[in-house]
């Protein structure tokens, strides 16, 4: 009941704190539009690697369209459609290495079964081994294409051979063998009855989807402004013993551990308010801002519980540093080094699969980056409790061994 007492008060100076209320809900807040789309940008557009084909398009008709729409889909190549006498100025110049001319008589000339010629013009200095596979992406278009043509052609062909015979043998009419010829062929694009599919194994089974970083950034930002509240439980402590009052205490039948664990409960209360707000500005407010939010996983409940256990583990941080720190300034020092510098190193902005590649074990010895691994899982990867029961228990290892030292360690002057 005192430790409830003890906790209600500090609840009540702290909230009186407007610079302290800014600092612990509408900072991060800040944070996380700035960071958000900051490293949201640098995951949108992603450069389009395909090798630009600039095309001079004559025709114009429906053989050509056909032709630059399979090169498109064929996956490699980009279509661009000039001018020819910009397209020649370009590559005269080197401004452009290769065009394709589709000649005036393409779309007629297929449809009468006459050879018709595409012509690829490349520059002297022209990556010769992009030019083949542009040459060789074309050759095999133009011979779908080819090959379609001559199919209708021939149906054509059989159905004008028909035409003479009785009317009880003409099961099929032209026009509906050519409609049900060109559905295949549609349908042949989507759905191909063979289809080559490259991987490396080395690589294919390692490799995950890259998270947006914008949606990163939020459980990145809250886990570091909530560890953040170690130094309102250190200051708290330290302002106790300044004016006396835990000396007062020790006339009270009261034990350390007791009158720790009311030192903590608040700033629990403030850790999980503040992942409420900065969770909920997340979720709703960047998708208001057109930005990319992040979501609460697969498992709520399991988010809730390991943020319960982030609170506990940042308030017994906060006992940790005011055993260590004797005077005010001792407790800003130690706050900067092991909360903000350690915090930013255990992944508030830096996603963990970045960590775990380029600092290997280093970065298990922080709290910090089992907080931020565990919400990792549960918000971004879609895991459940049972998959982050290792990062629970360093978390709660952390907790246990944190609010041992301090207990060891304080002292009531």
């Amino acid at each position: 009941m005192k430790s409830l007492s003890i906790a209600l008060k500090d609840l009540q100076i702290l909230f009186k704190n407007r610079g302290e209320v800014i600092q612990l809900f509408l900072l991060p807040l800040l944070f996380i539009i700035v960071f958000s789309g900051a490293l949201g940008a640098l995951g949108e557009g992603e450069e389009d690697t395909r090798v630009p084909l600039p095309i001079v398009d004559l025709d114009g008709g429906e053989a050509a369209q056909s032709l630059l729409a399979g090169i498109d889909a064929a996956g490699g190549v980009r279509t661009e459609l000039y001018e020819q006498a910009q397209a020649q100025s370009l590559i005269e110049e080197n401004d452009i290495s290769r065009m394709l001319i589709i000649p005036a008589d393409f779309t007629s000339g297929t449809a009468q079964g006459d050879t018709v010629e595409l012509t690829l013009i490349s520059h002297p200095d022209a990556d010769i081994q992009q030019t083949e596979a542009v040459r060789l992406v074309i050759v095999g278009v133009a011979s779908d294409l080819a090959l379609e043509r001559q199919i209708l052609a021939s149906l054509r062909q059989m159905g004008d051979m028909q035409a003479n015979a009785p009317e009880e043998y003409q099961v099929f009419n032209t026009d509906r063998v050519l409609a049900q010829a060109r559905i295949q062929f549609e349908r042949a694009q989507t759905q191909p009855l063979i289809e080559v599919v490259q991987t490396v194994p080395s690589e294919e089974g390692e490799r995950e989807e890259t998270p947006d970083l914008g949606v990163v950034a939020v459980a990145g930002i809250a886990v570091l402004f909530v560890f953040g509240t170690a130094q309102v439980t250190a200051r708290s402590i330290y302002d106790e013993k300044k004016v006396g009052s835990f000396r007062r205490l020790l006339a009270a039948p009261m034990s350390k551990a007791a009158l720790l664990s009311g030192k903590m409960l608040p700033n629990i209360v403030v850790g999980l308010i503040q992942f409420t707000v900065i969770f909920a500005f997340g979720i709703f407010g960047l998708k208001l801002l057109g930005l990319a939010s992040p979501s609460l996983g697969n498992d709520p409940l399991a988010v809730v519980l390991v943020c319960l256990i982030i609170c506990l583990c940042s308030t017994a941080f906060g006992i940790l540093i005011a055993a260590l720190a004797r005077t005010e300034n001792q407790i800003g020092g130690l706050t900067s080094i092991l909360v903000w510098g350690l915090g930013i190193v255990g992944g508030a902005f830096i996603p963990i699969f970045i960590l775990d590649q380029f600092l290997g074990p280093v970065v298990k010895i922080i709290p910090q980056y089992w907080a931020n691994r565990a919400l990792s899982n549960l918000m971004l990867r879609g895991l459940g409790l049972a998959d982050v029961a290792t990062e629970i228990a360093v978390l709660l290892g952390f907790t246990v061994i944190f609010f041992l030292i301090g207990l060891w360690r304080f002292d009531f002057d």
